[in-house]
């Protein structure tokens, strides 16, 4: 699986590139046809304490897999995109 990782408006740190690595990787367990990974981190111009997203694309046969989070952190934010997309990688491997 490729992973490509867009940030807009800021540089990914090296120890996020690596987390973000593993929590995607682990998503092929699941459902072994993902063709590409795409992930887009954002800072929201909010005053939230609550304002980085990640939006994970999933490139699946069929139709693509998009799960958009915002928490406090990436790093919990790329955990509720992957437990998400993992239930939705379920669900599809379930109906063939």
């Amino acid at each position: 699986m490729k992973i490509t990782i867009q940030a807009m408006g800021l540089t990914p740190h090296e120890p996020l590139e690596e987390y973000l690595n593993k929590k995607l990787n682990k998503l092929e367990t699941f459902y072994d046809k993902i063709q590409e990974c795409k992930v887009f981190l954002k800072v929201e111009n909010a005053s939230d304490k609550e304002n980085k997203t990640a939006e994970v694309l999933l490139s699946v046969p069929g139709d693509d897999i998009v799960v958009k989070k915002t928490c406090a952190s990436f790093e919990e934010a790329l955990d509720k995109c992957t437990d998400a997309a993992k239930k939705l990688l379920i669900k599809k491997k379930e109906k063939q």
